[in-house]
C-alpha cells in the first residue's frame, strides 16, 4: 500500500444539474497518493468521467459541484477561480481523452498545437520547438520533423492517441488523468499505448488516475482500483485484494464477465441482469439492489456506506464471503 502523501485528495463530492436539479454524483471520496495510479472501474453512466472533468473544472454547461472538495496540494479546486484552473490545467494536472480526432485541432499542424500547450503556460523560446520534438520523440513518433507538419487526419487512431499523451506530457504534471484513452484502438495498438503510459509514469514519477469500464485494461497498470456504481463508489482498494477477493456483489459480476484464456471449454460469460438506474432515481436505497442476487428489504430501505480501510472498502450490507 501507498504511504505517500495524498496529491489528490475527493471529499464526500456531490455534482448536480442546476435546473432541474438531478444529483449525478452522489458523496463520492478518495485520493491519489505521489507517484500512485489509480483506476476508476464502471459501466456507462457510472459517473467515471464527470467525476475527473470535475477535478478539471470541465463540467458540461448546467452541472456544478454542489457539495465537498477536490484538494490538490492543498487547494480546493472545487473553489479556485477559472484564471487560477487554467494555470493549474496542463501544468500541473494534465488529461487525455477517449477521442484524440475530437480532441485535436484539425485544421492546425500538429507541431503548432504542442507549442500552443506551452504558450498557454510560459513564454515561447528557442528552446520551445525542441521540446516538441522531442516530446514527440518520447512518445515513439515516427519523423517527428514530418509529423510536427502534419494535420491530425493524416496520422492513424494510435498516432494521434501518441500525440495527446506528448501534449499532455509536454508540461511534466504531476497528475495524469486518463479517460478511456485506448477504447476506440485495436488491441495491438491498445496495448502498445498502456506500455507506453505505464513507462512515462514510471520515468517520471508520476500520479495517474485512469478511466475506464474494462477491468482487464487496469489490471497490469494501476496500484489501486474504485469501483463506481450509479454515481457511487461501491468497492475500492489495491489491484490485488479487489481481483483475489472481491466483496461488492457488483464488482463480482463484472470479473465474471471478464474472458478467462485458460478456459479450454469456452464458457459462456456471466452477464449482470438488468441495466443500471439512474442516480438521480435511486433514492434512499441501494442502488445495485434492483440488480442484486443479495438483495434483501435493508438494501431497498438504506444506503450502504462506504467502509474499510485504504487497502479495501466496500458500500454493501451483504458482501461477498459473508452469508446473508
Amino acid at each position: 500500500m501507498n504511504q505517500s502523501k495524498a496529491l489528490l485528495s475527493v471529499d464526500h463530492l456531490v455534482i448536480a444539474t442546476q435546473q432541474d436539479p438531478r444529483v449525478l454524483i452522489n458523496d463520492v471520496t478518495f485520493e491519489v497518493h505521489e507517484g500512485e495510479a489509480v483506476g476508476v472501474v464502471g459501466e456507462s453512466g457510472s459517473g467515471k468521467t464527470l467525476s475527473a472533468l470535475s477535478i478539471l473544472g470541465l463540467l458540461p454547461r448546467g452541472v456544478a459541484v454542489t457539495e465537498g472538495s477536490i484538494e490538490y496540494n492543498g487547494v480546493d479546486l472545487a473553489k479556485i477561480s477559472a484564471q487560477e484552473m487554467r494555470k493549474i490545467r496542463g501544468s500541473e494536472i494534465s488529461m487525455v481523452y477517449q477521442d484524440p480526432m475530437t480532441a485535436l485541432n484539425p485544421v492546425m499542424k500538429i507541431g503548432d498545437q504542442l507549442l500552443e500547450v506551452i504558450e498557454s503556460h510560459e513564454k515561447l523560446d528557442g528552446s520551445s520547438a525542441e521540446r516538441v520534438w522531442e516530446a514527440l520523440r518520447e512518445v515513439g513518433i515516427p519523423d517527428v520533423g514530418r509529423a510536427m507538419e502534419s494535420y491530425p487526419h493524416e496520422f492513424s487512431g494510435g498516432m494521434r492517441q501518441r500525440v495527446m499523451i506528448a501534449m499532455a506530457l509536454i508540461l511534466s504534471p504531476k497528475l495524469l488523468i486518463a479517460d478511456e484513452p485506448t477504447t476506440a484502438l485495436d488491441v495491438t495498438i491498445q496495448q502498445q499505448i498502456l506500455a507506453l503510459v505505464a513507462e512515462e509514469r514510471r520515468k517520471r514519477k508520476m500520479s495517474m488516475l485512469w478511466i475506464t469500464h474494462d477491468l482487464g485494461v487496469v489490471a497490469n497498470l494501476v496500484d489501486r482500483l474504485i469501483v463506481m456504481y450509479a454515481g457511487r463508489i461501491v468497492e475500492a482498494g489495491s489491484v490485488k485484494e479487489i481481483f483475489t477477493n472481491p466483496q461488492h456483489p457488483y464488482t463480482h459480476g463484472l470479473l465474471a464477465s471478464l474472458p478467462v484464456t485458460k478456459d479450454k471449454s469456452r464458457k459462456r460469460l456471466t452477464s449482470i441482469v438488468g441495466v443500471p438506474q439512474k442516480p438521480w432515481l435511486v433514492g434512499q436505497s441501494c442502488s445495485f439492489a434492483p440488480r442484486c442476487f443479495k438483495a434483501t428489504s435493508e438494501c431497498a430501505n438504506q444506503i450502504p456506506q462506504l467502509v474499510g480501510t485504504l487497502e479495501k472498502s466496500v458500500a454493501c450490507f451483504h458482501p461477498m464471503g459473508v452469508e446473508s
